[in-house]
């Protein structure tokens, strides 16, 4: 199979040929994997039992389809990654910020994978060979994880996607044989010695809602275009995509995070995951649970790995897909090393997750935004004018920037940053809402209220008034499937 030679350029028509069951196959095998199994632990060591976990996980992760999905249908339309999509509402230059939003949250989750299928990889292999749990073998699994995930990223979407199929079936073969593994000891109580985290429950609640369910899909703000980009609208209307997109994420991150919560009640994971999944394991399912660590984890941090690349591309044009992944895969595995032995993996995912979420969201409002106003018709042409290191075009605005979009999305993501709860940091905006994370609310409200009033008397960019000779994408039906 040959390399993607692809980066952030325009998807030529005759090379879109996959369809909404590839995307629905590469959102579900691409999350059954540990990164995501271990949010469904996150509630449970939150101080929370069954049921109040479950409900968080659920609530969160279907307000946060409802507002992650319609992203699918940007890169339906533009052809090109998310990212560099959202040139046609911050500039060509200011889509940038797309590209380093976009770069740290494949950096973060592609870290947390690999982190947590090598911890679960170091502990079944302790189990079954008597492998010596130290930090070095730990750093020995870790770079073994990395090297064959920078295989499936760098050779690109078709193996990706291959994977992904494979992925889907196998690992829930594993996961059901898993929940028959760990039934003798499952229970509905919280881990012992655990306590409501925020020291009372609805707060708590709250929290376990955004930092477990609400953070899978917008995870995928800046992902999912990587992957509708290769889908073609002429063939395959809006509302087959957007719906698919939502069986995908909904069917994708609820299997693993619920598995994750039924697993962590049942091993009585508190402070730790890994190694009480491990040790409540019987000797039985070890291969199995080896076998998800490592497909698992190489599949989703495939994925991810592949994100960064692109974003990495995006914001050093010269640089290929290729070698932007590889910068990519060091560092990300450098975070991997400290993660690891600096960090309790409980603080380090949920400061993660929220911190990124108020970064992340006032991005993604003000991007559908500017979707809808200009009702999916974008000029492709003019959205790649950075990257071939020219001047000019409809989404040029000042320089390149869009100072209406940009200083919109500071202020949007300052107040969520003011409004954040986490293990490390707790921002002064708290006192105003009786300790309970309003992050997210707070920061897409602002962000996309700036916006609106900053542009309010302002004609979007549309592709009309870029037509002269160039490549426009018009949409075929978008607002119906967002209705």
């Amino acid at each position: 199979m040959p390399i993607e030679q692809r980066g952030v350029d325009t998807i030529p028509e005759e090379e879109r040929t996959s369809g909404p069951r590839d995307l629905i196959s590469i959102l579900l095998g691409s999350n059954l994997c540990l990164g995501v199994i271990v949010f469904g632990w996150l509630p449970p060591s939150f101080g929370l039992g069954l049921w109040p976990s479950v409900t968080a996980i659920v609530t969160g992760t279907l307000v946060g389809i409802a507002f992650t999905a319609p992203l699918a249908l940007v890169s339906l339309r533009t052809a090109t990654n998310l990212s560099t999509s959202s040139g046609a509402q911050f500039g060509v230059r200011g889509r940038l910020v797309g590209s380093v939003v976009g770069l740290l949250l494949a950096l973060g989750y592609t870290a947390l994978t690999l982190w947590i299928g090598g911890d679960v990889m170091v502990g079944t292999l302790s189990r079954l060979a008597g492998l010596p749990d130290t930090g070095l073998t730990r750093a020995l699994m870790y770079g073994v994880l990395a090297a064959f995930t920078v295989v499936g990223a760098v050779f690109g979407y078709k193996l990706l996607l291959r994977m992904s199929k494979v992925l889907s079936l196998g690992m829930v073969v594993l996961l059901a044989v898993g929940l028959y593994a760990y039934a003798p000891d499952f229970t509905t109580a919280a881990p012992p010695g655990t306590e409501l985290l925020l020291g009372s429950f609805w707060p708590t609640w709250i929290l376990a809602a955004v930092a477990a369910g609400l953070s899978g899909p917008v995870a995928f703000i800046t992902l999912l275009g990587d992957y509708t980009r290769y889908i073609s609208p002429t063939r395959y209307g809006s509302r087959k995509v957007y719906w698919a997109t939502c069986l995908g994420l909904l069917i994708g991150l609820l299997v693993p995070q619920l598995f994750g919560t039924y697993t962590a009640l049942a091993a009585k994971a508190g402070a730790d995951y890994a190694g009480p999944l491990v040790d409540a394991a019987p000797f039985w399912y070890l291969v199995p649970l080896l076998a998800a660590a490592a497909a698992g984890s190489v599949g989703n941090a495939g994925l991810m790995l592949y994100s960064m690349g692109l974003d990495l591309d995006a914001i050093v044009p010269k640089a290929t897909r290729a070698k932007a992944t590889l910068v990519a895969a060091a560092v990300a595995t450098a975070f991997v090393f400290i993660g690891s032995f600096e960090w309790d993996v409980q603080s380090a995912m949920t400061s993660f997750v929220l911190l990124l979420t108020a970064i992340g969201t006032p991005w993604a409002v003000i991007t559908l935004i500017g979707y809808v106003r200009c009702r999916g018709t974008y000029d492709a042409d003019a959205l790649q004018v950075f990257n071939r290191r020219s001047v000019g075009g409809i989404y040029w605005y000042r320089a390149g920037w869009n100072p209406a979009a940009t200083v919109s999305w500071a202020i949007g993501a300052g107040v969520g940053l003011l409004a954040v709860t986490t293990p490390f940091y707790e921002g002064p905006l708290l006192s105003l809402t009786g300790g309970v994370d309003c992050s997210f609310i707070l920061s897409g409200l602002t962000g996309g209220l700036v916006y609106a009033a900053l542009t309010a008397r302002r004609a979007p960019a549309t592709a009309a008034m870029g037509k002269r000779g160039q490549n426009v994408l018009t949409s075929g039906g978008d607002e119906e499937a967002l209705s």
